[in-house]
């Protein structure tokens, strides 16, 4: 799945809420500043990538059980999203991958 992916790694270990999720899933793929920092925002930024460069992105969220811990049902719409946004991807030159590591 890397090979020639650009990697965004997102570090989970200190997320426990739905915003602090939105903060560092932003920072971690440099998103738009018009990024609203909620789901829908979310999902949409994410299907449409033309802001990133041409290529493969793969998010790569580490220490998830961190906010599943914290607050599952902000992490199982988060998780949601990513795996819809994934899917549901419009064509273009960039596309998105995401890993979620488990503990």
């Amino acid at each position: 799945m890397l090979g020639d992916a650009t990697p965004h790694p997102l570090d989970g270990a200190r997320i426990t809420t739905s915003a602090e999720a939105m903060d560092a899933i932003a920072e971690a793929l440099d998103l738009p500043d018009h990024f609203g920092h909620n789901l829908d925002a979310l999902y949409d930024v994410l299907t449409d990538l033309s802001w990133l460069p041409p290529g493969e992105h793969t998010l790569i969220w580490a220490e998830p059980s961190t906010l599943r811990a914290g607050d599952r049902p902000a992490y199982d719409a988060i998780r949601t999203v990513l795996t819809e946004a994934v899917a549901d991807g419009t064509g273009g030159e960039s596309f998105l991958s995401v890993l979620i590591l488990t503990d």
